[in-house]
């Protein structure tokens, strides 16, 4: 229902964008969000959208380089990651809830950011 795409390597300083579209449902009302693994660590939050209303929230980590957005129409959420750092590296998973607070229940598959140095 969600999925991820837009990974790939690129050199630290650079930019990549990530997709997540949905597809057999809306997620009108959603907070659409992202999230990534590096290896040998736990998954953490990168950054949210409320699909009513626009608001953004994003990880200490990424503010000021990362910026969400999205599509009404084709109902997909991206992830503009700029300024890249190797620490960046990781497979980013898009995921949906119904409410921030919620547990996320709705997961695509990764897509695996490589930043080299």
């Amino acid at each position: 229902q969600l999925q991820a795409s837009g990974g790939g390597l690129v050199q630290a300083g650079g930019s990549l964008r990530l997709s997540c579209a949905a597809s057999g449902r809306t997620f009108n009302s959603y907070v659409r969000g992202w999230f990534r693994q590096a290896p040998g660590k736990e998954r953490e939050f990168v950054a949210a959208i409320r699909w009513s209303g626009d608001r953004t929230f994003y990880a200490d980590s990424v503010k000021g380089r990362f910026t969400i957005s999205k599509d009404n129409a084709e109902a997909t959420v991206y992830l503009q990651m700029n300024s890249l750092k190797p620490e960046d590296t990781a497979v980013y998973y898009c995921a949906a809830t119904s409410a921030l607070g919620n547990e996320y229940a709705y997961w695509g598959q990764g897509t695996l950011v490589t930043v080299s140095s």
